[in-house]
């Protein structure tokens, strides 16, 4: 069962049985010229692959393991970026808002908002993002099951926003793992179009001590289960050199991993479809 497609952005549908849409870039915005730079070779990628490509980053992540960790540049220097970004390769965009107060500045700029996995409960936060009239993307919360985040939908729902996504990013699983039960994905899709967390599924929260951990080389098998499982989209943080990456070095896949990712996505799903009845 899947819900109605609908316009994520200009020209790119999401749900439906519409073809999987990426979201990919680096965890949090660390420079405006970096941030450019790999949007630039992202949008190169989507070209040359024919694939709907939308671009994130984060301009404050305030959920950081450690009050030393780097949050980003805040967010009236971090829309800047993002609107450069949009202004120089076209591509839509996606962020993460983490309070009310927020959702206006970031709706002005991003077609995407996404809510936090910590905060996909938080009602003021998805009510405020439903009426901004963006595209809401839920963070499913490592704590939630599938099934429960219905309510979360119908929160922003409630708004008169039809246009709400939920993204899986694991489920937590004893001390500093997560697992991903690829059961959630049809679960979900009862009730609205799910995209894969393909990056933040690999963290092991918290697993060193002073920030998250992560097992960046099983990528490609979750990946790929997860197109087989059948997503509507697929999330992936990319950065130019993910070991000197200031938010999510476990985690993060180069471009051209990620290039290489796509192309194996995009087979396992033509290959699904092909033999679906």
């Amino acid at each position: 069962m899947m819900v109605l497609p609908f316009e994520i952005a200009p020209g790119i549908k999401i749900g439906g049985g519409s073809r999987p849409v990426y979201i990919a870039g680096p965890c949090v915005i660390e420079s405006d010229s970096g941030t450019v730079e790999i949007a630039r070779r992202l949008a190169e990628i989507a070209a040359r692959r024919a694939v709907p490509l939308l671009f994130k980053s984060s301009y404050d992540k305030a959920n950081r393991s450690s009050l030393s960790s780097f949050r980003g540049p805040g967010i009236e220097a971090g829309l800047a970026t993002l609107r450069r970004v949009k202004e120089e390769t076209g591509l839509p965009l996606l962020t993460d808002v983490h309070e009310p107060g927020q959702v206006e500045r970031a709706a002005a700029v991003a077609d995407v908002l996404q809510v936090p996995a910590f905060l996909c409960r938080q009602t003021d936060l998805l009510l405020a993002c439903g009426r901004s009239g963006a595209v809401v993307n839920i963070k499913k919360g490592q704590f939630m099951a599938p099934e429960d985040m219905a309510n979360a939908v119908d929160k922003v729902r409630s708004t008169g926003n039809e246009r709400v996504t939920v993204t899986e990013r694991g489920t937590s699983f004893g001390y500093h793992n997560l697992v991903v039960d690829m059961r959630a994905f049809p679960m979900i899709r009862r009730f609205a179009p799910v995209v894969f967390d393909v990056t933040h599924s690999l963290q092991l929260p918290g697993g060193l001590g002073h920030s998250t951990g992560g097992s960046r080389e099983f990528h490609p098998y979750l990946a790929r289960a997860a197109a087989a499982a059948g997503v509507d989209g697929f999330f992936v943080e990319v950065h130019a050199s993910p070991r000197d990456a200031l938010s999510d070095p476990s985690t993060q896949l180069t471009v051209e991993e990620f290039d290489l990712l796509v192309g194996q996505l995009e087979a396992v799903v033509a290959a699904v479809r092909e033999g679906a009845p």
